[in-house]
């Protein structure tokens, strides 16, 4: 968010814009940059127009210069978790790591950690700059491992957690991909039949003078928009979806609206999918956490960075707030309304029986059961709505040519 303050200095009113996460935060960074000025005003206003060319910049960077594949990533978590449980120590294992790296880019990082970890820092410190390539939960696990003083198991641990994650989202990919493809060649099927065929049909309306259905019409104006701006709606589709994905990566207010919109009950399986996803991640870190003997507060606030929906983030970041204020556990999470009865039963008898983390294991399993049934049976969820797709396209196909040409007798009739 940015923020346009308003601050008094040595007699003069100036106006400082500022990106912060709230206004107390933008305050705060003026006032450290500005010590001797006195704040008068504070606003929220737009992004800068040179820092939205500048995150569009920064944004196509990233795309060119390559991300960090998963896989690579793992593979380089175990290899420390290995070394590091071998007894060698970190610094010479990061060095290790970064020579053995093909990515150019986890080569960098890993000499750059290696530095700082000789220039007397500590992991989770030197990882800092990098919590976008490595993500919520690395930086969660390193500072588990410092804390517990295990650090190999926590980074064993790690690559599991992440080695699971990855494995779910191939199986989601795959199972979408047959009918993304279906679909798609639908697509492009319509596409050529309304440039190719529907232009002869138009010639033969024309001639006849005939009074055209309502489907013959739609198809006309298609054929019409793709024939004269099909290049610019081409451009156009692109854009809408670049500047989509942009605002939601930048814009917190746009994110939160599309995450409340994505878990709302009308989007058709999606909505589970993000829910139950988004759940395991969290009580599979909280769990893990609880049981590596870190307190429940500091558990609550590392296992929910695990999740990226905005809207159920912001639903469990109140059971750390709940419990300060004297509430259970179990309490705290019904006051979310995310568990299930059954789920908070098993979490109370945790609670009273102090197995708190065996029974969250079995709340990540139920919610991963849950999450890898809607991915093996995807196809068939999905089917419904592809045959509805596809059943449109030909109806459109079917009634827009064929209609006018039941009627071509009384429009030869009426023909000069």
């Amino acid at each position: 968010m940015y923020f346009k303050v308003t601050i008094l200095e040595r007699g003069k009113k100036s106006d400082v814009t500022v990106e912060a996460p709230n206004k107390r935060a933008a305050v705060a960074k003026v006032r450290r940059e500005h010590p001797r000025s006195v704040v008068v005003q504070t606003k929220e206003v737009a992004a800068p127009v040179e820092e939205i060319f500048k995150k569009i910049a920064k944004d196509l960077s990233r795309h060119t210069t390559g991300r960090i594949k998963e896989d690579e990533k793992i593979a380089t978590i175990r290899q420390i978790a290995v070394m590091t449980d071998a007894g060698i120590p970190i610094h010479d294992t990061l060095e290790d790591v970064a020579a053995n790296t093909a990515n150019r880019k986890l080569r960098e990082i890993y000499h750059n950690l290696a530095n700082d970890i000789n220039a007397g820092k500590s992991m989770s410190q030197s990882l800092k700059p990098y919590a976008d390539d490595f993500g919520h939960i690395v930086m969660a696990m390193t500072d588990l491992g410092e804390k517990t003083g295990n650090f190999p198991e926590a980074y064993h641990k790690l690559a599991d957690i992440l080695e699971n994650i990855r494995d779910n989202k191939a199986k989601f990919k795959k199972a979408l991909r047959y009918p993304l493809i279906t679909l798609t060649a639908m697509a492009i099927a319509f596409v050529i039949l309304i440039m190719m065929v529907v232009p002869k049909f138009r010639a033969i309306f024309a001639e006849f003078h005939a009074e055209l259905p309502l489907p013959t019409k739609i198809l006309l104006s298609i054929e019409y928009a793709f024939s004269h701006y099909g290049l610019y709606l081409l451009i156009g589709l692109i854009a809408t979806i670049y500047a989509i994905v942009f605002a939601y990566r930048n814009n917190k207010k746009f994110k939160y609206m599309m995450d409340k919109l994505m878990v709302h009950p009308r989007f058709y399986l999606i909505n589970r999918v993000i829910f139950l996803s988004s759940m395991y991640n969290y009580t599979l870190v909280f769990g893990e956490l609880v049981r590596a003997g870190i307190p429940v507060s500091e558990a609550l606030d590392n296992a929910v960075k695990m999740v990226d929906n905005d809207y159920i983030r912001e639903k469990l970041e109140t059971v750390n707030a709940n419990i300060s204020r004297g509430m259970s556990l179990t309490e705290a999470f019904e006051q979310t309304g995310l568990f299930e009865n059954m789920l908070l039963q098993m979490i109370k008898a945790g609670e009273a029986s102090g197995q708190l983390d065996k029974m969250l294991k079995k709340v990540s399993d139920y919610y991963n059961m849950r999450f890898q049934d809607i991915i093996d049976n995807l196809s068939s969820y999905i089917e419904p709505i592809m045959l509805f797709f596809i059943a449109g396209l030909v109806l459109l196909m079917a009634l827009g040519i064929f209609l006018p040409m039941w009627d071509l007798g009384h429009a030869v009739k009426n023909a000069p």
